[in-house]
């Protein structure tokens, strides 16, 4: 049997490596001499840059880099099997785990640690250049990114802005003149399955601002000042960014991204899926096993567990998703394409309890999947070489219970 092991994380519990190889296990204790094939997966969040470095046989760099506060960080990028692509996680960099929960301000967090990841990348001889968006500190428009590769953002006396979300409200000139020249010959894309746009009710200050820390009045402030950066973008480099979907995506990075990069938008999950060349191992696949800690109503968002039923709907294979909370009805994950979904958890237990054991429940699933599943192949096998075979009684039934075998005794 030749399967597809392709999970997301589980958050809080398991990275998508550790699911692949958990299900990997389960389906061995039954089935030693399948065929697997693992892709674990990321949806240009966190674990996107693991997920495509091993998938890709790829290698990981590490670089000291600016902190969202300021600081210095260690961060670490990876580069495929391409050698020429690079990966970037701005949370590496920008994330909210690298602001303590009381130092958290987006007024004042930067994203100038992504840039210089970015000059790591082109440095290191990549040519294209995949950012994921996701779990940032930051609410800056990606001014400080476009700031570590040279840009110059300035104010009314041609002074450079200080970095932050609020010393947007300052800025009163772009010149790119500076730009790191390599960008020209590079391709970028901005990975997120986000689609808010970079400001109003629904804009990056006002959904997101608040984890990072903003109060009602930094709200209001930040997204005046994303929207007077908007402004002056289009004033000064005849880029549109207020009215574009997704351009509020990791505080607005995706926009400071389009604006000096050129980069493309694209749906995190399709782009992994994408750049992993996924499809092209479905040709011989007789079933896809995928899962993440919860499955809910995002699944219809672009979730990589979507991406992942999407082709295999195209290739007319099964796919069964392992979970740990079930939040959709299974008639709706039916009609994204996942036939069959398995909860992890096989009895009451503290949420506590499910995080720490998620390797032992997730495999365990999987064993009883596996075990379910060639069940079901030998009955039809059996029905196949005689249709009346499982039709025929094997004795007689009473009301006392099960058939009993004839005979005496």
């Amino acid at each position: 049997m030749n399967i597809i092991v392709a999970p997301d994380s589980f958050k809080g519990s398991l990275t998508a490596l550790e699911a692949a190889d958990a299900i990997e296990q389960g389906i061995r204790h039954v089935l030693p001499e399948a065929e697997i094939v693992k892709f674990p997966l990321a949806d240009g969040g966190e674990g996107t840059c693991e997920a495509m470095v091993l998938a890709s046989e790829g290698r990981f760099v590490k670089e000291k880099v600016t902190g969202p506060l300021g600081e210095p960080v260690e961060a670490t990028y990876g580069i495929l099997g391409d050698d020429i692509t690079g990966v970037i996680e701005m949370a590496q960099a920008a994330g909210l785990g690298l602001a303590p929960p009381d130092k958290r301000n987006p007024l004042i967090t930067t994203t100038y640690g992504v840039g210089e990841l970015m000059k790591a990348a082109l440095s290191a001889g990549c040519t294209r250049l995949i950012v994921g968006l996701g779990g940032s500190a930051t609410n800056d428009g990606g001014a400080g990114m476009a700031q570590a590769l040279g840009a110059r953002l300035l104010n009314e006396d041609r002074q450079e802005l200080p970095r932050g979300g609020a010393a947007l409200l300052d800025l009163a000139q772009v010149n790119v003149s500076k730009l790191d020249p390599r960008l020209e010959n590079a391709t970028v894309y901005a990975a997120t399955d986000v689609t808010n746009l970079l400001i109003g009710p629904q804009g990056a200050s006002a959904v997101y601002g608040p984890q990072k820390g903003a109060t009602p009045e930094m709200v209001a402030t930040l997204d005046r000042a994303l929207n007077h950066y908007a402004e002056i973008i289009q004033r000064h480099l005849g880029v549109e960014l207020r009215e574009t979907s997704g351009m509020g995506a990791a505080g607005g990075l995706a926009a400071g991204l389009v604006a000096f990069c050129g980069a493309q938008v694209r749906s995190g999950a399709s782009l992994v899926l994408q750049m992993l060349r996924f499809e092209e191992y479905l040709g011989s696949v007789d079933i896809i096993f995928t899962g993440e800690g919860r499955l809910d109503r995002q699944i219809e968002f672009g979730k990589a567990i979507s991406g992942v039923a999407l082709l295999a709907e195209k290739h007319q294979i099964p796919v069964v998703a392992f979970t740990g909370r079930l939040d959709i009805e299974p008639d709706k994950l039916a009609a994204r394409g996942v036939r069959g979904v398995v909860p992890i958890v096989p009895g009451p237990m503290s949420e506590q309890e499910a995080m720490t054991g998620a390797s032992d429940l997730l495999q365990a699933a999987a064993e009883r999947t596996m075990r379910l599943l060639l069940l079901g192949r030998d009955l039809a096998q059996a029905r196949w070489r005689d249709p009346d075979a499982l039709h025929t009684p094997r004795g007689k039934a009473d009301a006392r219970g099960p058939a009993l075998s004839e005979g005496k005794g």
